[in-house]
């Protein structure tokens, strides 16, 4: 898909034959400016194009302004997104003072027409401000009145984006992005396929942001994150893009610039070679490094996985460890992990518990990736359970769409646990809050 150029702030246009555009956001609280400042200057230097930083209501726009505006005048113009979750009052008062918004209009009004409204007076700002606007619909934080129509589903997140980029052409406004995230692989791929079509067929073709939403950490959230975007990025679907894990974003960036530079054709894959034996690949690799060797497996193989082109991957070779030695994967039964956490990211087989896990931004409330790694730790027996950590109650429930049990950050030193998308303890110490968890799910596994 050949989307238009659109401009995002005075430098960075996406779209068309430009470059993949490197995008992460700051898990800083935005009131905290200089911190939100501090993290800005290091994703600027360790490549970033466009950083994205959470507004979560009309006392943080002041402080996003002077984040922007002390950027500037540091020589730093990587464009500034204002992130806004539901309130339009929000998006409206921040937008004169950023370089996009983005938003997810079906969340401005419970009625989906006041909604309509609300989006097109967020238009008027934007047109007139010269602001960009991102339409970001997830899997799970669709409105009621698309879900009554078509489910919880692809077709419903493209559908439901259509609607609104719909409503950007009726008021003659093209500086529009669009993205349709999901922590599942599958459903994100498809939700982008159905998009990208549906805007082919309208006409309209805006740029779209990919990425794997709430992907983890660690190897899993990087070898998710490339099985999802690389999967769309080899077939000509994305302008930008965002690698999200539950760490440091610095540490987004580059898996981010890897995939970017990928599509350029700048860096290549070290597979030396590859035989098919029936629906089984057989892979050598010689890779320069244990990280370059996750990345290039996960896009080599991950959308035949994906596809169902392929049901496994068998890999053999080496890579070299951070003193220059050559290590073969057979040893310590890495490969077999490897290709245990390729098979899984593809959800094409369950070797451990799936995670959800938010990167966190400034709504979070607690510390998100230490809570993350207790609740790995404790969970990691229960093989094929989905398990959401959240950094927030105003995004997690929505966004956690197919999760079998919620830890969400309340704030204040408390946690939510939820079954599926219900709330059944509230109020808990994080303290307790794992061992809590844990009871609820073998309580109910006994029932």
């Amino acid at each position: 898909m050949k989307a238009i150029p659109v401009r995002i702030g005075h430098d960075l246009v996406i779209g068309g034959e430009n470059p993949i555009a490197v995008q992460t956001m700051c898990n800083t609280h935005t009131a905290d400016i200089e911190a939100t400042l501090n993290q800005c200057r290091r994703m600027a230097a360790a490549g970033a194009d466009v950083i994205r930083i959470t507004v979560p209501g009309p006392k943080e726009v002041p402080a996003i302004r002077q984040i922007r505006q002390t950027l500037r005048s540091e020589g730093i113009s990587l464009p500034i997104v204002a992130d806004i979750h539901f309130s339009s009052e929000t998006a409206l008062a921040v937008a004169p003072f950023v370089d996009k918004v983005r938003i997810n209009p079906g969340n401005f009004h419970p009625d989906h027409q006041k909604a309509k409204e609300q989006f097109a007076r967020l238009i008027g700002v934007c047109k007139e401000s010269g602001t960009a606007i991102r339409i970001g619909l997830n899997h799970g934080s669709l409105g009621r009145y698309i879900t009554d129509l078509y489910g919880n589903t692809p077709l419903a997140m493209a559908k439901a984006a259509m609607e609104w980029v719909g409503l950007c052409v009726t008021e003659d406004f093209h500086q529009v992005v669009v993205s349709l995230k999901s922590s599942n692989t599958l459903v994100m791929v498809e939700a982008y396929r159905l998009l990208a079509g549906m805007m082919e067929e309208s006409g309209h073709c805006f740029p779209l942001h990919v990425g794997v939403t709430e992907a983890g950490n660690g190897d899993s959230g990087r070898i998710k994150s490339c099985v999802g975007i690389w999967s769309l990025l080899s077939e000509g679907i994305g302008d930008t893009i965002r690698v999200s894990l539950t760490e440091d974003p610095v540490h987004e960036i580059p898996v981010g610039r890897y995939l970017a530079d990928r599509l350029a054709r700048t860096t290549g894959s070290s597979m030396m070679a590859v035989r098919l034996d029936g629906c089984t690949a057989h892979a050598t690799y010689r890779a320069p490094s244990r990280e370059k060797l996750i990345l290039d497996v996960a896009c080599d193989f991950g959308k035949r996985l994906l596809d169902k082109d392929l049901d496994f991957v068998s890999l053999e070779g080496t890579y070299l460890d951070a003193d220059g030695h050559s290590i073969n994967l057979e040893e310590n039964g890495f490969a077999d992990y490897l290709s245990d956490e390729l098979m899984q990211a593809c959800r094409r087989r369950f070797y451990k518990p799936e995670y959800i896990a938010c990167p966190g931004c400034g709504r979070t409330m607690y510390d998100l990736e230490s809570a993350f790694a207790k609740v790995k730790a404790a969970t990691a027996h229960l093989q094929g359970m989905v398990i959401a950590v959240m950094g927030c109650i105003v995004n997690g429930p929505g966004e956690m769409a197919d999760a079998d049990w919620g830890y969400v950050g309340e704030g204040g030193g408390k946690v939510s646990i939820y079954k599926g998308k219900d709330p059944v303890l509230r109020h808990v110490p994080e303290a307790e809050a794992v061992d809590r968890l844990l009871e609820l799910i073998a309580a109910s596994e006994q029932a």
